[in-house]
């Protein structure tokens, strides 16, 4: 099987380690991929939010599998992408549609599924810039620590976590109004503090 692997980071390396240990890849390729990932499969040097790109390589190289890495093509909806082309829907895309990677492309969604399915989750609420006063006054009925989190990808640095509330107030004006984190800030959510150790659990169905 010809495997195409999209990113460039510790997760794509492990990734292609793992998968070029398998007896039924017989190409493994990585885009863009890095040094790590050079030794063990062939790179292209390609952005994995170029979907053109991506389709011109995937038939190139008869890819009939496609794992996504990162998450902004995914967002960006690379899975619907690929079924929606008659030449790409024989490829087996591992990752989600465009719709479901909104769980990790807006916390806000998220805690709207959870919301939705009754799944507990930390006490909550999204604001803009418009309703930055409203954000103030929300944060004065948590507890310390504040937890503030851009709303959109942030390539895991747009969470924040403080102490002191008009540090927390201040913070919160600057993701909002000076775009901290970018367009990823333009909305801010704002939830109560869980002390407890972090666990990530992928599924694949």
């Amino acid at each position: 099987m010809h495997i195409l692997i999209l990113g460039s980071g510790g997760r794509e390396h492990t990734f292609a380690h793992k998968i070029a240990k398998s007896n039924n890849c017989s190409k493994l390729f990585v885009a863009p991929g890095n040094a790590g990932t050079a030794a063990i499969a062939t790179n292209y040097d390609l952005d994995p939010t170029d979907f053109k790109a991506v389709k011109k390589l995937v038939l190139a190289e008869q890819i009939e599998m496609l794992i996504v890495g990162p998450e902004v093509p995914l967002v960006q909806g690379i899975f619907n992408f690929f079924q929606d082309d008659k030449e790409l829907q024989h490829v087996n895309v591992i990752g989600p549609s465009k719709r479901g990677a909104l769980l990790e492309g807006s916390k806000e969604r998220a805690k709207e599924f959870m919301g939705l399915y009754n799944i507990p989750t930390a006490a909550y609420n999204s604001f803009t810039a418009k309703s930055l006063d409203a954000g103030k006054q929300f944060l004065k009925t948590l507890k310390s620590p504040y937890v503030l989190k851009a709303d959109g990808l942030a390539a895991g640095k747009g969470v924040v976590i403080l102490k002191d509330l008009e540090e927390a107030k201040s913070e919160l004006e600057q993701m909002l109004t000076h775009q901290k984190f970018g367009a990823a800030s333009e909305k801010v959510v704002i939830e109560e503090f869980l002390d407890g150790i972090e666990l990530s659990v992928f599924v694949l169905t």
